[in-house]
């Protein structure tokens, strides 16, 4: 079992995203109480996919084009993303696909 002490700050937030991995993933909603189901999967494979491409954490409405495009578009809402993380795009979504702690509460916009 890794131990990703050093590699998060205190809210459990990678400091460096390529850090990242899925048994990380599955640890962090764990300790968020959340059961990561395909649709949480595809969301967070589309923040790393963002990531990847510019490097900068997605704003969560360039992910809600994406959901559009891959889930359709009755899933790709604020409404449908809060059910995924009860707490946020940015605290928890984020926190899960590996992102540094978002410092700007547009990610949520």
């Amino acid at each position: 079992m890794r131990n990703y002490s050093n590699l998060i700050d205190e809210d459990g937030f990678l400091f460096d995203p390529d850090e990242w991995t899925k048994k990380f993933a599955i640890e962090s909603a764990a300790n968020l109480n959340i059961n990561l189901t395909k649709d949480h999967w595809l969301v967070i494979n589309m923040i790393r996919d963002q990531y990847e491409k510019s490097m900068r954490v997605p704003e969560l409405r360039h992910i809600l084009k994406s959901m559009k495009l891959q889930m359709g578009k009755e899933k790709a809402t604020r409404k449908f993303v809060y059910a995924l993380f009860p707490y946020g795009y940015g605290q928890q979504g984020c926190l899960i696909a590996g992102m540094r702690q978002p410092k700007k509460l547009w990610l949520d916009l």
